[in-house]
């Protein structure tokens, strides 16, 4: 794997996804007002991946559109109804399932990783007795990355491993075992840096907590309670559910030479990191319900809202990113990437305005300008 492929593969660093998209634009009808959406969709296309599928909310109004191919063997288009692999957007579903065990006096976000998982991370520097289930979630505990580790990398990620091994199942314990092996990129709470293995831990609590697989807590706290009937942890199912269109990778450093349909692989391997699979009404379901109070109360939101900062006009919550786009109008959500499958979805701090949107490929396109042109086109 590549840093490119890495970073739209399991988890997109927090700030911006660069995504991208191939094939012949077709636009949804109805697209009234949301026409420098549908052009940021179509440049994405010209850009090079094979095609993108989007949803926004403003008001009580709802909009959607595909543009280029969901499958480049037969033509057939995007569907706006398409169930996708969502990356790191699992990462806000994690975060408030443990948020809601904080307002339940279940946890404490300053309870240490030992109090939960004594012995787990160690080794080389990693300290579980010094780390706080806060830092986890806001990408401060300095925890080692395992997607950056170059053995994983080789076995998932580049082509030849990737087609040895996409059927294999990883445990949490075992990726949390890869980023020990190293030493960790800082001193607990002194610096920032997004690692997967934070998410991971994360959803290990989960099911420390409850005595359930942390998919089963999102499932019955989250995806039934707002009825998300296209969302789902799928585990290690290989498999998409239909409706839904094919993904593509490059497997290689590389935005040129050969395109390989990775559709069906066994998510494991991103975990509580980046399992979830997802569609964008779906998306903007979830993000509206947050933003306006219905899963968190207002203590949780608040700390889920309070940031770290990562770089000019961006830091990073418990979960939730926010950002600040060049026209003024701040949005939180966050992006997520898996092999072949590029996502984002952000919304206004109100949950008035909301857009999800995904990429079938992960090599080439500006998800940045899709964003932009949804909240800030005149």
């Amino acid at each position: 794997m590549t840093a490119r492929v890495r970073t739209t593969l399991v988890a997109a660093t927090a700030v911006a996804l660069s995504l991208a998209v191939a094939g012949p634009a077709v636009a949804a009808p109805g697209t009234g007002g949301h026409d420098a959406t549908r052009r940021a969709m179509e440049a994405a296309v010209e850009d090079g991946v094979p095609g993108v599928t989007a949803s926004a909310r403003d008001g009580h109004r709802t909009w959607s559109g595909t543009a280029g191919v969901g499958d480049r063997r037969t033509g057939e288009p995007r569907s706006e109804r398409d169930r996708y692999r969502v990356g790191s957007i699992t990462k806000t579903f994690v975060a408030t399932v443990l948020l809601q065990l904080e307002a339940e006096g279940r946890l404490s976000l300053d309870d240490t990783v030992d109090e939960w998982l004594p012995g787990v991370v160690e080794g080389n520097g990693h300290d579980g007795g010094r780390i706080t289930l806060r830092q986890l979630l806001n990408h401060t505990s300095g925890v080692y990355d395992y997607t950056v580790d170059e053995e994983f990398t080789r076995t998932y990620f580049a082509k030849d491993g990737f087609f040895e091994h996409r059927y294999d199942t990883v445990t949490p314990r075992e990726l949390v075992e890869i980023a020990t092996a190293h030493e960790p990129d800082f001193a607990p709470g002194t610096d920032w840096n997004y690692s997967n293995t934070n998410y991971v831990l994360a959803g290990m609590v989960i099911e420390e907590v409850t005595g359930r697989p942390y998919g089963d807590e999102v499932r019955r706290r989250v995806i039934e309670p707002l009825k998300l009937r296209a969302t789902s942890v799928p585990g290690t199912r290989v498999s998409m559910p239909e409706p839904s269109s094919r993904a593509y990778s490059k497997l290689a450093r590389t935005d040129t030479g050969p395109t390989y349909d990775v559709t069906r692989l066994n998510p494991s391997v991103a975990g509580s990191a980046g399992e979830m699979i997802s569609s964008s009404a779906d998306l903007n379901r979830f993000y509206t319900a947050l933003l306006r109070g219905r899963l968190l109360p207002a203590e949780q939101l608040a700390e889920m809202t309070t940031t770290v900062s990562v770089e000019p006009g961006a830091g990073y919550g418990l979960g939730l990113m926010k950002r600040e786009l060049d026209c003024g109008v701040t949005v939180w959500g966050h992006g997520g990437g898996i092999h072949g499958s590029s996502s984002e979805a952000v919304a206004t701090e109100d949950g008035r305005h909301a857009l999800a949107f995904n990429f079938n490929g992960d090599w080439s396109g500006d998800s940045k300008a899709v964003i932009e042109a949804e909240f800030c086109a005149e």
